[in-house]
């Protein structure tokens, strides 16, 4: 689910900007910068690189638990777990290409607050499992900038933090059944 939930960013991002910049060219790309062996991830020059930064679980108090009912008995599922996701979208445009950097990522912003939710009505490719993704920029201090990039690549990129909101986990799993409990049948006449 985090991976549909990062290729639906990637995915809208780059429809739009091939739209408003008129390329046939990808733009946006989900990658990391970095390659296992630490080289450069061969797929991202000239491009807008998303990735994901961290996942944590969101505490903020959601809907109860699941549970479905049948005529004989409910079921009881483990509530979902909501996560937040913070996802990168780094411009790596190098040789005197600055400006498309600077650009790209402009547009980036402009894009995301304009539609700062992604949900099936807007973006059809979103995965069935997630209701709606909700972006919003989040602020590093310069000291938390640098160290996330010194544990990223090393080299700073232009780039943009998103804090992605909403993106549940529920593996529809049963917990346990419980026997339906059913009010007494008042409709019946009395005899007298």
């Amino acid at each position: 689910m985090i991976a549909a939930a990062v290729a639906t960013i990637a995915g809208q991002l780059n429809q739009h900007l091939k739209r408003t910049f008129d390329s046939s060219e990808e733009i946006v790309v989900a990658s990391n910068i970095l390659e296992q062996d630490g080289t450069l991830a061969t797929n991202i020059n000239n491009r807008l690189i998303v990735f994901l930064v961290n996942v944590e679980k969101d505490g903020t108090p959601q809907r109860g638990n699941g549970g479905g009912t049948g005529l004989s008995s409910r079921v009881v599922t483990y509530p979902p777990i909501y996560l937040n996701l913070y996802v990168m979208v780094a411009a790596h445009f190098g040789q005197g290409n600055y400006d498309e950097a600077l650009k790209f990522l402009s547009a980036t912003v402009a894009f995301f607050q304009g539609r700062p939710v992604l949900d099936h009505s807007n973006s059809p490719d979103l995965d069935g499992q997630i209701e709606r993704l909700v972006l919003d920029v989040e602020n590093l201090s310069i000291q938390d900038l640098s160290n996330l990039w010194g544990v990223l690549s090393g080299h700073y990129l232009p780039s943009v933090l998103y804090k992605v909101r909403m993106v549940a986990f529920d593996g529809g799993d049963v917990r346990k059944r419980v026997a339906a409990v059913r009010a007494p049948d008042t409709s019946a006449q009395r005899g007298g």
